[in-house]
Protein backbone atom coordinates (compact mmCIF):
# COMPACT_ATOMS: atom_id res chain seq x y z
CA UNK A 1 0.00 0.00 0.00
CA UNK A 2 1.60 3.46 -1.26
CA UNK A 3 2.34 6.16 1.52
CA UNK A 4 -0.88 8.09 0.34
CA UNK A 5 -3.18 5.45 -0.26
CA UNK A 6 -2.67 4.66 4.23
CA UNK A 7 -2.91 8.37 4.10
CA UNK A 8 -6.18 8.83 2.64
CA UNK A 9 -7.66 5.97 4.82
CA UNK A 10 -6.03 6.92 7.82
CA UNK A 11 -8.02 10.58 7.25
CA UNK A 12 -11.05 9.17 6.31
CA UNK A 13 -11.13 7.28 9.34
CA UNK A 14 -11.10 10.20 11.48
CA UNK A 15 -13.75 12.11 9.90
CA UNK A 16 -15.87 9.12 10.69
CA UNK A 17 -14.80 9.28 13.82
CA UNK A 18 -15.59 13.10 14.44
CA UNK A 19 -19.04 12.06 13.09
CA UNK A 20 -19.69 9.62 15.47
CA UNK A 21 -18.20 11.89 18.63
CA UNK A 22 -20.67 15.04 17.27
CA UNK A 23 -23.71 12.17 17.05
CA UNK A 24 -22.91 10.89 20.58
CA UNK A 25 -22.06 14.40 22.25
CA UNK A 26 -25.37 15.97 20.67
CA UNK A 27 -27.91 12.90 21.67
CA UNK A 28 -25.87 13.34 25.20
CA UNK A 29 -27.12 17.16 24.97
CA UNK A 30 -30.43 16.19 24.07
CA UNK A 31 -31.01 13.84 26.88
CA UNK A 32 -29.21 16.28 29.35
CA UNK A 33 -32.21 18.83 28.24
CA UNK A 34 -34.58 16.58 30.11
CA UNK A 35 -34.64 17.30 33.96
CA UNK A 36 -36.45 14.53 36.32
CA UNK A 37 -37.84 15.64 39.50
CA UNK A 38 -39.52 12.86 41.90
CA UNK A 39 -41.42 14.70 45.20
CA UNK A 40 -43.04 12.79 48.11
CA UNK A 41 -45.34 13.60 50.78
CA UNK A 42 -46.92 12.20 53.60
CA UNK A 43 -50.93 13.16 54.11
CA UNK A 44 -54.01 12.67 55.88
CA UNK A 45 -57.47 11.59 55.08
CA UNK A 46 -58.70 13.76 51.63
CA UNK A 47 -55.65 15.87 51.10
CA UNK A 48 -56.00 18.98 49.06
CA UNK A 49 -53.70 19.23 46.35
CA UNK A 50 -53.25 21.49 43.81
CA UNK A 51 -50.98 21.19 40.43
CA UNK A 52 -50.39 24.70 38.26
CA UNK A 53 -48.80 23.21 35.04
CA UNK A 54 -48.79 25.58 32.45
CA UNK A 55 -46.96 23.92 29.89
CA UNK A 56 -47.35 20.43 29.53
CA UNK A 57 -49.61 17.47 30.58
CA UNK A 58 -50.93 16.38 33.84
CA UNK A 59 -51.72 12.93 34.36
CA UNK A 60 -52.94 12.15 38.08
CA UNK A 61 -54.06 8.45 39.19
CA UNK A 62 -55.28 6.61 42.30
CA UNK A 63 -52.15 5.78 44.47
CA UNK A 64 -51.71 4.55 47.93
CA UNK A 65 -53.39 6.04 50.75
CA UNK A 66 -51.56 8.78 52.80
CA UNK A 67 -49.07 9.45 50.19
CA UNK A 68 -48.44 11.81 47.36
CA UNK A 69 -45.80 10.40 44.84
CA UNK A 70 -45.17 13.21 41.99
CA UNK A 71 -43.05 12.89 38.77
CA UNK A 72 -41.95 15.45 36.85
CA UNK A 73 -39.96 15.75 33.81
CA UNK A 74 -38.91 19.26 33.26
CA UNK A 75 -37.96 19.77 29.35
CA UNK A 76 -35.10 22.52 29.70
CA UNK A 77 -33.70 24.43 32.75
CA UNK A 78 -35.84 27.15 32.13
CA UNK A 79 -38.46 25.99 34.40
CA UNK A 80 -38.52 25.02 37.57
CA UNK A 81 -40.89 24.08 40.51
CA UNK A 82 -42.33 25.83 43.60
CA UNK A 83 -43.60 23.24 45.93
CA UNK A 84 -45.07 23.76 49.44
CA UNK A 85 -46.93 21.52 52.35
CA UNK A 86 -49.01 22.93 54.97
CA UNK A 87 -50.69 20.63 57.55
CA UNK A 88 -52.55 18.58 54.92
CA UNK A 89 -52.41 20.78 51.76
CA UNK A 90 -49.90 19.81 48.96
CA UNK A 91 -49.57 23.18 46.28
CA UNK A 92 -47.19 22.30 42.94
CA UNK A 93 -46.47 25.56 40.54
CA UNK A 94 -44.21 25.07 37.91
CA UNK A 95 -42.82 28.69 36.19
CA UNK A 96 -40.98 29.91 33.64
CA UNK A 97 -37.24 31.26 34.44
CA UNK A 98 -35.55 34.51 32.39
CA UNK A 99 -35.50 33.51 28.95
CA UNK A 100 -38.11 30.45 29.27
CA UNK A 101 -41.45 30.48 26.71
CA UNK A 102 -43.81 27.70 25.90
CA UNK A 103 -41.55 25.24 24.16
CA UNK A 104 -38.73 25.60 26.87
CA UNK A 105 -40.93 25.60 30.05
CA UNK A 106 -42.72 22.04 29.30
CA UNK A 107 -43.19 19.55 32.52
CA UNK A 108 -44.86 16.74 32.37
CA UNK A 109 -46.19 15.03 35.47
CA UNK A 110 -47.45 11.96 36.76
CA UNK A 111 -48.45 11.74 39.64
CA UNK A 112 -50.17 9.33 42.00
CA UNK A 113 -52.32 10.37 45.18
CA UNK A 114 -54.80 9.13 48.01
CA UNK A 115 -58.26 7.92 46.45
CA UNK A 116 -60.14 10.49 48.47
CA UNK A 117 -57.58 13.19 47.68
CA UNK A 118 -59.77 16.91 46.68
CA UNK A 119 -57.52 18.06 43.47
CA UNK A 120 -57.27 21.25 41.67
CA UNK A 121 -55.15 20.77 38.11
CA UNK A 122 -54.31 23.07 35.61
CA UNK A 123 -52.67 23.49 32.14
CA UNK A 124 -53.27 26.08 29.07
CA UNK A 125 -52.22 23.37 26.78
CA UNK A 126 -51.32 20.16 28.07
CA UNK A 127 -53.44 17.07 28.35
CA UNK A 128 -55.39 16.93 31.70
CA UNK A 129 -55.88 13.16 33.51
CA UNK A 130 -57.91 11.89 36.47
CA UNK A 131 -58.45 8.78 37.08
CA UNK A 132 -59.77 6.46 39.57
CA UNK A 133 -60.28 9.46 41.90
CA UNK A 134 -63.03 9.97 45.00
CA UNK A 135 -62.86 13.36 46.13
CA UNK A 136 -63.66 16.25 44.51
CA UNK A 137 -61.95 17.40 41.27
CA UNK A 138 -61.47 20.86 39.73
CA UNK A 139 -59.96 21.17 36.18
CA UNK A 140 -59.22 24.32 34.14
CA UNK A 141 -57.74 24.06 31.10
CA UNK A 142 -56.85 25.86 27.76
CA UNK A 143 -56.07 24.26 24.60
CA UNK A 144 -55.26 20.93 26.04
CA UNK A 145 -57.60 17.72 26.27
CA UNK A 146 -59.53 16.58 29.73
CA UNK A 147 -59.82 14.12 30.42
CA UNK A 148 -62.20 11.85 33.76
CA UNK A 149 -62.01 8.20 33.69
CA UNK A 150 -63.37 5.85 36.92
CA UNK A 151 -64.18 8.43 39.55
CA UNK A 152 -66.76 8.82 41.79
CA UNK A 153 -68.67 10.38 44.84
CA UNK A 154 -66.83 13.88 44.20
CA UNK A 155 -67.86 16.44 42.83
CA UNK A 156 -66.23 17.23 39.22
CA UNK A 157 -65.90 20.87 38.36
CA UNK A 158 -64.18 21.39 34.36
CA UNK A 159 -63.64 24.47 32.56
CA UNK A 160 -61.84 25.05 29.27
CA UNK A 161 -61.97 27.12 26.34
CA UNK A 162 -60.90 25.41 23.30
CA UNK A 163 -59.75 22.06 24.65
CA UNK A 164 -62.32 18.88 24.18
CA UNK A 165 -63.66 17.14 27.41
CA UNK A 166 -64.36 13.42 27.73
CA UNK A 167 -65.67 11.91 30.70
CA UNK A 168 -66.20 8.07 31.19
CA UNK A 169 -67.50 6.15 34.30
CA UNK A 170 -67.96 8.97 36.15
CA UNK A 171 -70.50 9.04 39.13
CA UNK A 172 -71.36 11.90 41.18
CA UNK A 173 -72.20 15.45 40.79
CA UNK A 174 -70.74 16.66 37.20
CA UNK A 175 -70.07 20.59 36.11
CA UNK A 176 -68.85 21.21 32.67
CA UNK A 177 -68.36 24.51 30.94
CA UNK A 178 -66.66 24.71 27.33
CA UNK A 179 -66.44 27.71 24.91
CA UNK A 180 -65.72 25.76 21.56
CA UNK A 181 -64.15 22.30 22.96
CA UNK A 182 -66.72 18.98 22.29
CA UNK A 183 -67.40 17.50 25.18
CA UNK A 184 -68.35 13.50 24.85
CA UNK A 185 -69.63 11.74 28.31
CA UNK A 186 -70.61 7.79 28.59
CA UNK A 187 -71.83 6.68 31.49
CA UNK A 188 -71.72 9.68 33.45
CA UNK A 189 -74.56 9.79 36.26
CA UNK A 190 -75.16 12.13 39.00
CA UNK A 191 -78.23 13.84 40.99
CA UNK A 192 -76.96 16.86 38.79
CA UNK A 193 -75.36 16.92 35.25
CA UNK A 194 -74.89 20.06 34.35
CA UNK A 195 -73.25 20.35 30.78
CA UNK A 196 -72.97 23.51 28.64
CA UNK A 197 -70.47 24.54 25.68
CA UNK A 198 -71.21 27.39 23.23
CA UNK A 199 -69.69 26.08 19.79
CA UNK A 200 -68.81 22.50 20.08
CA UNK A 201 -70.94 19.41 20.58
CA UNK A 202 -72.16 17.46 23.88
CA UNK A 203 -72.69 13.92 23.40
CA UNK A 204 -73.97 11.69 26.23
CA UNK A 205 -74.45 7.77 26.14
CA UNK A 206 -75.77 6.24 29.51
CA UNK A 207 -78.90 5.43 31.40
CA UNK A 208 -79.52 8.95 33.12
CA UNK A 209 -79.79 6.93 36.04
CA UNK A 210 -79.69 8.28 39.87
CA UNK A 211 -82.78 10.12 39.83
CA UNK A 212 -80.60 12.81 38.60
CA UNK A 213 -81.01 16.32 36.59
CA UNK A 214 -78.91 16.31 33.45
CA UNK A 215 -78.89 19.94 32.22
CA UNK A 216 -77.04 20.23 28.50
CA UNK A 217 -76.86 23.17 27.01
CA UNK A 218 -75.44 25.02 23.74
CA UNK A 219 -75.40 27.79 21.83
CA UNK A 220 -74.63 26.59 18.30
CA UNK A 221 -73.37 23.42 18.98
CA UNK A 222 -75.18 19.85 18.29
CA UNK A 223 -76.46 17.77 21.39
CA UNK A 224 -76.73 14.22 20.93
CA UNK A 225 -78.14 12.10 23.73
CA UNK A 226 -78.03 7.77 23.66
CA UNK A 227 -80.42 5.95 26.03
CA UNK A 228 -81.47 2.73 26.69
CA UNK A 229 -85.34 1.78 25.93
CA UNK A 230 -85.85 1.58 29.51
CA UNK A 231 -84.27 4.73 30.82
CA UNK A 232 -86.72 6.41 33.11
CA UNK A 233 -86.56 10.22 32.20
CA UNK A 234 -88.55 13.24 31.90
CA UNK A 235 -87.73 15.11 28.89
CA UNK A 236 -87.86 18.63 27.95
CA UNK A 237 -85.73 19.73 24.60
CA UNK A 238 -86.03 22.96 22.75
CA UNK A 239 -83.86 24.59 19.79
CA UNK A 240 -84.84 28.16 18.97
CA UNK A 241 -83.60 28.00 15.70
CA UNK A 242 -82.61 25.00 15.07
CA UNK A 243 -84.08 21.09 14.87
CA UNK A 244 -85.19 18.15 18.10
CA UNK A 245 -85.34 14.67 17.10
CA UNK A 246 -86.30 11.76 19.24
CA UNK A 247 -86.47 7.86 19.08
CA UNK A 248 -88.27 7.59 21.70
CA UNK A 249 -92.35 7.59 21.93
CA UNK A 250 -92.62 10.03 24.75
CA UNK A 251 -95.60 10.02 27.06
CA UNK A 252 -96.93 13.71 26.33
CA UNK A 253 -96.74 16.16 29.26
CA UNK A 254 -96.88 20.08 29.89
CA UNK A 255 -94.31 22.23 29.11
CA UNK A 256 -93.60 25.49 30.08
CA UNK A 257 -93.21 26.55 26.65
CA UNK A 258 -95.70 25.94 23.49
CA UNK A 259 -94.47 22.33 21.94
CA UNK A 260 -94.80 22.36 18.50
CA UNK A 261 -93.25 21.91 14.95
CA UNK A 262 -89.72 20.33 14.93
CA UNK A 263 -87.84 22.43 17.15
CA UNK A 264 -89.20 21.27 20.87
CA UNK A 265 -90.62 18.07 22.45
CA UNK A 266 -91.41 17.52 25.81
CA UNK A 267 -92.51 13.78 27.39
CA UNK A 268 -91.68 10.98 29.64
CA UNK A 269 -90.30 7.74 29.65
CA UNK A 270 -90.79 5.16 31.88
CA UNK A 271 -91.11 5.90 35.63
CA UNK A 272 -89.54 9.39 34.79
CA UNK A 273 -86.87 9.60 37.44
CA UNK A 274 -84.74 11.82 36.33
CA UNK A 275 -84.84 15.09 34.71
CA UNK A 276 -83.42 15.69 31.13
CA UNK A 277 -83.02 18.71 30.07
CA UNK A 278 -81.56 19.84 26.54
CA UNK A 279 -81.65 23.36 25.22
CA UNK A 280 -79.76 25.31 22.31
CA UNK A 281 -80.19 28.32 20.10
CA UNK A 282 -79.32 26.74 16.96
CA UNK A 283 -77.59 23.34 17.47
CA UNK A 284 -79.39 20.49 16.64
CA UNK A 285 -80.92 18.27 19.39
CA UNK A 286 -81.09 14.46 19.07
CA UNK A 287 -82.43 11.82 21.68
CA UNK A 288 -81.51 8.43 20.53
CA UNK A 289 -82.08 5.02 21.45
CA UNK A 290 -79.36 2.80 22.10
CA UNK A 291 -78.90 -0.66 19.42
CA UNK A 292 -78.63 -3.19 21.78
Amino acid sequence: MTGSNWERIMSSGRCAATVVTVMMLAGASLCAENIRKDLHFKVGKHPTISINNPYGPVVVKAGAAHEISVTAILHSDKVELDQSKSRNRVDIVSHLLPGGDASSGIVEYEILVPPDANLTLHSDNGRIHAEKLQGDLTVVGNSGAIEVVDCSGGHVRLRTLTGPVSLSNVHGDVEVMSVSGDIVMSAVTGSTVAVNSNTGKIEYQGDFAGEGEYAFTSHTGNIEAVAPAYASIDVLARSTNGIVQSDFSLEPKHAPFLVRGANSLSGTLGKAASSVRLFSFSGKIRLKKRQN
